[in-house]
């Protein structure tokens, strides 16, 4: 982290980072030509400290200049986050001050980085904690490849586990739900497989998508245009998930918190409905293959009502899904979770198991009673 200070009667400026102790320079020691290092410093007139650097990369010339604002530090690494048009003030030249030095210990120049990233960067949207989150995700040859997608992109920088989550959400998902319809519908549970089957498909359809929309982002996105009206500009300023952490220099509003929810909510009910119209399809076209094989099994099936059931799957999706991934991904794993047991990653992937396990579990059990309740499974005696 590059941190500045100065005293009215005497200027001075010191450097410090992670990696390095902190050292205390005067204003005639800041040139260094035989690292290919200088910096020149200058006092305005409104007591404001202007750093200008040039820093060569040991691979390519990288020419880099950015400023510290004076006074105090308020307004820093406080609350907010990732919000349409942050980066403004004291906490965004700190934020560009901290990825420059960043940029500078890995050797790299903006040139070498994603545009998307390094205009994030120049905007003073991206703290230095990013970026070298960036380049250590980046060493990996799969996560590499991953973060070239903007989606990914976004999401892998604000949760290294990310990918984690989506396994356990796939993989236990097929488990934990049909475990649920086996608690639900017991001595039925042959009797409605038909129901069971559904339901199974369209949970590995959603489950994805559960993980993807609630999951807490890094925002790399430009900044909307002024004409755009006000209903764009607050859903384009919403976050990912409304309880998401935010980044120094950035903030959302109560009101872009809760257009998080209502936006997802959209999303959800699309993914919802879509993913039952494919899994009662399939479903359908087993009862009838059946049927055709075993006359038998004629009087024991019926046909499952895709249409209602889509609405119905898509309407839960939309307000008990997205409410408890909402808090499951913004609230409990990355305000209380991720700070708690984040020098343990071990430890911090067992427990997010246990909690998403236990997570989809409660939803399969919801929506067996949503069912029944709203009339589109019966139970069969």
């Amino acid at each position: 982290m590059a941190t500045a200070a100065f005293s009215r009667l005497t200027p001075q400026f010191s450097i410090s980072s992670p990696n390095a102790p902190h050292r205390p320079l005067s204003p005639s020691s800041l040139t260094y030509p035989s690292t290919s290092q200088f910096l020149n410093l200058s006092l305005s007139s409104t007591s404001s400290l202007h750093l200008i650097g040039s820093l060569h990369s040991p691979r390519r010339p990288s020419f880099l200049s950015f400023s510290i604002g004076g006074g105090d530090d308020s307004g820093g690494h406080g609350g907010g986050g990732g919000g349409g048009d942050g980066g403004d003030g004291d906490a965004g030249e700190r934020n560009k001050a901290e990825a420059i030095m960043a940029l500078a210990e890995a050797g790299r120049s903006l040139d070498s980085i994603p545009k998307d990233l390094a205009a994030a960067i120049e905007a003073g949207r991206i703290p230095g904690s990013i970026v070298h989150r960036f380049f250590e995700l980046e060493k990996s040859p799969f996560l590499g490849w991953l973060l070239r997608f903007g989606g990914f992109k976004e999401r892998l920088l604000a949760d290294d586990l990310f990918l984690t989550k989506v396994g356990i959400e796939c993989g236990v998902g097929i488990f934990t739900k049909t475990a649920a319809e086996l608690e639900k519908r017991r001595e039925n549970f042959s009797k409605e497989l038909d129901f069971v089957l559904a339901d199974v498909v369209m949970a590995i359809i959603a489950d994805f998508m559960l993980v993807w929309l609630p999951a807490p982002t890094v925002s790399l996105r430009p900044a909307l245009a002024v004409s755009a009206g006000g209903l764009s500009k607050l859903f384009y300023g919403c976050p990912d998930n409304a309880f998401q952490v935010a980044l120094a220099g950035t903030s959302y509003s109560f009101l872009q918190r809760i257009g998080a929810i209502v936006r997802n909510g959209a999303k959800l009910f699309a993914v919802g409905t879509s993913a039952s119209l494919v899994g009662t399809g399939v479903t359908n076209l087993l009862i009838t293959a059946r049927k055709a094989i075993d006359k038998s099994y004629a009087g024991e099936a019926e046909d499952i009502p895709i249409l209602s059931t889509s609405a119905a799957y898509g309407v839960y999706m939309s307000v008990s899904s997205n409410l408890r991934y909402q808090v499951l991904a913004g609230l409990i794993e990355q305000r209380i979770l991720e700070p708690l047991l984040h020098e343990h990653k071990l430890v911090l992937s067992a427990v997010c198991f246990a909690v998403r396990t236990g997570n989809t579990f409660l939803g399969s059990l919801m929506w067996v009673d949503y069912a029944r309740w709203i009339g589109i499974q019966k139970v069969r005696e």
